[in-house]
C-alpha cells in the first residue's frame, strides 16, 4: 500500500497580479506599435489572479538566449527544489538519508547532472539513493510520476520515494514570437516547485512527529491517444523550447476523456458521483470547461483545480501536487473519501491515479 506523507510547493519570492505582467509580456513578444488587444483578452480570460515568476519581472528582457535562460532555470530550480523536498520530509517525519527512490521531472530546462544528481549532495541523500530524471512528460508529470512511485513501492515494501517537479515556464517564453501559442503561454503559467513523499510503510529517523495519513495509491492507468502528437509540446530549436498548445486540446478532451475514465472506475466499482475529491491539472479555463462537460461533474467539483490556477497560474507538472496539498491540508476529505487524480500532456495522454483517504 502506497500512502502519501507529505505534499509541499515551494514558490519563487518574486509574486505579481496578472494584469501588472499583462504590458511587460507584451513587450516581450510583440514589436513596437503592435496590436496588443488579443494579449490582453487572453490574460484577463486566463482565470489567473497572480503568478510566481523565477526572476523578477524586468530581468527577463535581459536574458541574451537560451543558455542564459537555462542557467536562470538551474540556480533558482535548485533552490526551489530544496525547499519543496526538505520542507516535504520534515513534515512526514522523514530525514533526506531516508529517501530511497527520487523521481525529479522537469520540462523547462536541461541538465546533466540532472537537478537530482546536484541536490543530492546538497541536502544529505544517500550516495546509494536510486534516482529517475523525467523530461517530456510535461503537464502530466505530476500525476504520472505518483504513478510510478506507486509501482516502485509495490515492489520495495518499507520504502520511501519522493517525487519532485520543478517547473520554471517563464523561462521558455520566447522573444518577439506572437503566434498564439506564444501569447497564450505568457498569460498562463507560473513558475514552482512540488515535492511529494510515499511510502509502502512508516519509515523514519525519530527526527519529528509523523503528521496523520495522507491518502493511499489504489490504482492508476495510462492511455497514449493515437495520432495526437501534434496537439501539446515544444518546439526545439535555436531560441529553446517553443511551445505547441494546439487549440483543438478541448474537443478532444470532450470526446475522450468520459470514457477513459468512466471505465478505469467502472473498474473499481466505482463511477464520477463516488469521487469525492478531484485532483485536475487546471490546463486553462476551456480545458477545465471541457473536463466538466466531458465527465459530467457538478459544477463546483473542480472548484479547487480552478482556486490553484486563479492564484499561481499553471505550474505545468507541479500543479496537481499544489491541488493535491490543499487536500492534504486545508481541505482535507473525510476518511473512506476517494478521489481521483487526472493530469493531460504531450503524446497527447491521459494519466489517472485513483485515491482513497
Amino acid at each position: 500500500m502506497t500512502t502519501v506523507a507529505a505534499v509541499h510547493t515551494a514558490l519563487p519570492p518574486h509574486r505579481y497580479p496578472q494584469d501588472r505582467l499583462t504590458e511587460p509580456i507584451g513587450d516581450l513578444c510583440l514589436g513596437p506599435g503592435a496590436d496588443r488587444a488579443v494579449l490582453r483578452r487572453l490574460h484577463a480570460s486566463a482565470g489567473v489572479r497572480t503568478r510566481h515568476l523565477a526572476l523578477p519581472i524586468e530581468r527577463y528582457a535581459e536574458l541574451r538566449d537560451f543558455r542564459e535562460s537555462n542557467v536562470a532555470w538551474l540556480t533558482a530550480g535548485l533552490d526551489l527544489a530544496e525547499r519543496a523536498l526538505t520542507t516535504a520530509l520534515t513534515q512526514a517525519g522523514l530525514a533526506p538519508a531516508d529517501v530511497d527512490l527520487l523521481v525529479c521531472a522537469s520540462i523547462t530546462g536541461v541538465a546533466a547532472p540532472s537537478l537530482d544528481a546536484r541536490l543530492a549532495g546538497r541536502i544529505g541523500l544517500r550516495p546509494d539513493v536510486k534516482r529517475l530524471p523525467v523530461f517530456g512528460l510535461g503537464c502530466v508529470a505530476g500525476a504520472a510520476g505518483l504513478a510510478r512511485v506507486h509501482d516502485y513501492l509495490r515492489g520495495h515494501p518499507g520504502g520511501t520515494a519522493v517525487l519532485l517537479t520543478v517547473e520554471l515556464c517563464s523561462l521558455t517564453l520566447q522573444k518577439g514570437d506572437d503566434s498564439r501559442a506564444n501569447l497564450v503561454a505568457g498569460a498562463l503559467f507560473g513558475d514552482g516547485a512540488a515535492a511529494l513523499v510515499a511510502r509502502a510503510a512508516p519509515t523514519g529517523t525519530g527526527r519529528g512527529p509523523e503528521g496523520p495519513a495522507g491518502p493511499v495509491v489504489v490504482a492508476t492507468r495510462s492511455h497514449l491517444h493515437p495520432g495526437t502528437e501534434h496537439l501539446l509540446g515544444w518546439d526545439v530549436g535555436g531560441g529553446g523550447f517553443r511551445v505547441v498548445i494546439d487549440a483543438d486540446v478541448p474537443a478532444l478532451v470532450r470526446r475522450e476523456l468520459g470514457d477513459h475514465v468512466r471505465e478505469f472506475l467502472a473498474g473499481h466499482g466505482l463511477d464520477t458521483r463516488d469521487i469525492g475529491a478531484w485532483v485536475c491539472h487546471p490546463g486553462g479555463p476551456k480545458v477545465l470547461d471541457a473536463v466538466t462537460d466531458a465527465l459530467a461533474l457538478p459544477d463546483d467539483a473542480l472548484t479547487p483545480s480552478r482556486r490553484s490556477l486563479a492564484a499561481v497560474g499553471n505550474l505545468s507538472s507541479a500543479s496537481v501536487l499544489h491541488i493535491l496539498q490543499g487536500f492534504t491540508e486545508a481541505h482535507r476529505p473525510d476518511p473512506g473519501a476517494w478521489g481521483l487524480v487526472l493530469a493531460m500532456g504531450p503524446g497527447f495522454c491521459t494519466e489517472l491515479v485513483l485515491l482513497r483517504w
